[in-house]
């Protein structure tokens, strides 16, 4: 199995979506995030989002992509192979219900790993203005697949920052459910087989189905924001990490401050997220907000 980085700057058909209250709300809902400016609609006309929420919207296009990719001769069938692998969000505002956004984009890069082949698809989120509102740049590992040639659109990249871990500033665990991944699944609206059917799991060589990163990713921000950012959406500026290992519901993870370091307007925020064996799911991670 092989793709060619020649697909690299295909384009995306663009995409509208609205934000509801009830998107809002399920979103946080499966996550467990009880922030009450997901919820209390009787505070204002538009509910604050959960940063995440952005990666459902363009779940929107991924699980379609034949269908919204410029690119005939893509090898489409080499979709069952991917993982997340990456991600990379900026959000230039805050999203609320009641959004009406379009969203378009291209393949950003194609290029080898050790694992396979990384593929990187940068999505624009802009509203009824021509304002940019998101900006996500999603990778995923397709396992197994060879990339031809030597890639394309790497160096282009943002490119998430280590940091030592030599130890953490905190760290919380925190828990999840046997049917985490089939809530996640239902309140994002993000399927993909492989976090709900065994056998799709099995059929893909993995031991049993796996929790989304989007979902880890989510519950590690909404501890973040909690214990550094007064719980407050709107301070999020941009996210990145790459994926390192897989969560099976159930299992407990640990969030780990790593690093805090305040500049003039902003906060970058390093950490990681380990598994019950202290292994890496989520590493060369980094949540920057506003303020100090």
């Amino acid at each position: 199995m092989e793709i060619s980085s020649r697909f690299v700057g295909s384009k995306i058909r663009p995409l509208s979506v609205q934000i509801s209250d009830r998107q809002v709300m399920n979103f946080a809902a499966g996550i467990f995030d009880d922030n009450p400016l997901y919820f209390d609609d009787s505070q204002a006309s538009k509910l604050l989002s959960h940063p995440m929420l952005a990666c459902a919207l363009t779940w929107d296009i991924s699980k379609d992509f034949p269908k919204h990719l410029i690119a005939e001769d893509f090898p489409f069938h080499l979709q069952k192979q991917q993982v997340h692998f990456s991600e990379s969000l900026q959000w230039h505002r805050a999203l609320r219900s009641g959004d009406r956004l379009t969203i378009d984009g291209e393949i950003a890069a194609i290029s080898p790993h050790r694992a396979g082949t990384h593929l990187v698809v940068r999505y624009q989120a802009t509203d009824l203005r021509g304002q940019p509102v998101f900006t996500e740049y999603s990778g995923a590992m397709l396992r197994g697949v060879r990339c031809a040639a030597q890639g394309l659109g790497a160096e282009n990249l943002p490119h998430p920052t280590s940091h030592p871990a030599d130890g953490a500033l905190w760290q919380a665990t925190i828990s999840t459910h046997p049917l985490s991944a089939h809530l996640y699944d239902a309140c994002a609206q993000v399927h993909f087989p492989i976090h709900t059917s065994v056998a799709f799991a099995l059929s893909v060589g993995l031991p049993g189905t796996i929790l989304h990163g989007t979902a880890t990713l989510s519950y590690a921000l909404s501890e973040l924001l909690r214990r550094q950012a007064d719980n407050d959406p709107v301070r999020v500026q941009s996210l990145a990490c790459c994926f390192r290992g897989m969560v099976v519901p159930g299992d407990p993870v640990v969030v780990r401050l790593l690093a805090r370091e305040p500049n003039q307007n902003h906060t970058d925020l390093h950490f990681d997220v380990l598994d019950q064996n202290q292994k890496p799911v989520i590493a060369d991670a980094c949540l920057r907000i506003q303020g100090t």
